[in-house]
């Protein structure tokens, strides 16, 4: 583990102290934390009236009962949680996630990150991210509208178009924000089609939203690679989950020749040696609904299904984990750098250990980390609320340009400021700089609140 700088010590000590056994948490602070020294050592007065520890905590941390009926008539209780990080930069902005794992340390980190994640854009949106340990799957439709429901009877208070607005993550999609934005709007009286992101076309949501986090994260990679030379094409890719992220992620690769030949799920993995057949991932994850395993046996010559391992065992030139966070280990990271792997951008939130994280970076592997790499997501979010707000509506070909040149931007952004704090090529450190001092800056101008 890399040293933190004497002067930042107790600002870690204290998170520590603060947020007891939140290890998700400690991870996204230290990571941020070991950026920072040179930022102080250069400019003393960030250390000045507790700026750094007051990133470091949340504005505000909402947690809540959501009670619901299932369809035997049993009463269920799941928890609820918005953790409003930071409003520096704008209002708080960040996605909902509905899966088991989901606890406050979880919510605190995915917040926390999104933070400088959104700063990195460059618009005006503060940091934020919320969800339950509720699990989707499994459930019926009338289950998943009466939770969805519940939930925003409670969240509803606490959210708004100038306040916080929330999209979706893992376990919420287009259905479940339609039900949670219908629950909206029959407690409030009012169409307030800013309030959420990621909304279906017909309600007032964005093109290109659906394909955005992973088409944003194809761009910022393809842009690593041009800076050596490289581009996608006749590149062999491995691609980590099989979610929203993960298909748009396979389908933009291969828009640039790229050649995906595995993908996953949480049951295991398939490798297709042919190519991932990206229609019939589509059919099976967006229409079915099923596991991963249905694309081998439908497949069958020349695809794999693998239910233990690791898919960080397939060769590739390029590796980007779309699924969640630390799935991607040291081990796994050692065997990619055997295999040759040049480049590696995380399309999901924090998915590479920190031993990963060092294992790239000492081989020399461009490594574009998730801050950076995959804030197409919000930064379309963003580009959804201005067309709210203005009650219009960009075409797919308008918005995708947009969505490009922000993720350009991102990439410029981070590697000059890798460059200017004497670190070049290193873009953990340039995503981490650049978004504190933007958020910092922001801070400061607003006095001590």
């Amino acid at each position: 583990m890399s040293t933190i700088d004497e002067k930042l010590e107790p600002i870690y000590a204290e998170v520590l102290r603060r947020n007891p056994a939140e290890v998700e948490f400690h991870q996204a602070v230290r990571e941020v934390l070991d950026s920072l020294g040179t930022v102080v050592a250069k400019h003393p007065d960030y250390a000045d009236g507790a700026l750094i520890e007051r990133i470091c905590e949340p504005e505000r941390q909402i947690i809540f009962r959501v009670p619901w009926v299932d369809d035997k008539g049993q009463v269920q209780i799941n928890r609820g949680f918005r953790v409003e990080f930071n409003s520096a930069l704008g209002p708080y902005k960040g996605g909902l996630r509905f899966h088991p794992s989901v606890l406050l340390g979880t919510v605190k980190f995915l917040g926390f990150e999104q933070v400088f994640k959104n700063a990195l854009t460059g618009l005006p949106i503060g940091g934020g991210k919320g969800g339950s340990d509720f699990d989707p799957k499994g459930r019926s439709e009338g289950e998943i509208m009466r939770f969805c429901q519940s939930f925003m009877t409670e969240l509803y208070r606490h959210i708004g178009e100038h306040t916080d607005v929330p999209a979706g993550d893992i376990g919420v999609g287009q259905r479940e924000l339609g039900y949670m934005f219908g629950q909206y709007k029959r407690i409030t009286n009012r169409y307030e089609s800013g309030v959420l992101t990621g909304k279906g076309l017909t309600w007032g949501g964005s093109k290109v939203r659906t394909e955005a986090t992973g088409y944003g994260a194809v761009y910022f990679v393809s842009e690593m690679l041009k800076s050596r030379g490289l581009d996608f094409d006749g590149r062999t890719v491995v691609v980590s989950g099989s979610g929203n992220v993960a298909v748009y992620t396979i389908e933009k690769i291969l828009s640039l020749g790229g050649k995906v030949v595995a993908c996953s799920d949480s049951a295991g993995y398939v490798v297709d040696k042919r190519g991932i057949d990206l229609d019939l991932l589509k059919e099976i994850k967006e229409t079915r609904r099923a596991r991963i395993a249905d694309y081998a046996e439908i497949r069958r010559d020349g695809a794999q299904f693998v239910p233990n391992g690791t898919i960080w065992d397939v060769p590739c030139d390029v590796a980007m984990p779309c699924a969640t966070q630390n799935e991607l280990t040291g081990s796994d990271a050692r065997t990619l750098v055997k295999n040759r792997v040049i480049a590696v951008g995380e399309g999901a939130n924090m998915p590479c250990t920190p031993e990963a994280v060092r294992a790239f970076q000492d081989a020399g592997v461009l490594f574009g980390p998730g801050k950076a790499t995959n804030a197409g997501g919000v930064a379309t979010s963003a580009l959804e609320m201005q067309q709210n707000a203005s009650r219009d509506s960009w075409s797919f070909e308008d918005t995708e340009a947009r969505l490009a040149n922000i993720m350009r931007g991102i990439h410029e952004r981070c590697a000059e400021t890798a460059d200017a704090y004497g670190d070049p090529g290193n873009y953990v450190a340039g995503a981490n700089i650049a978004g504190f001092i933007r958020v910092a800056e922001a801070m400061r101008a607003l006095g001590v609140i």
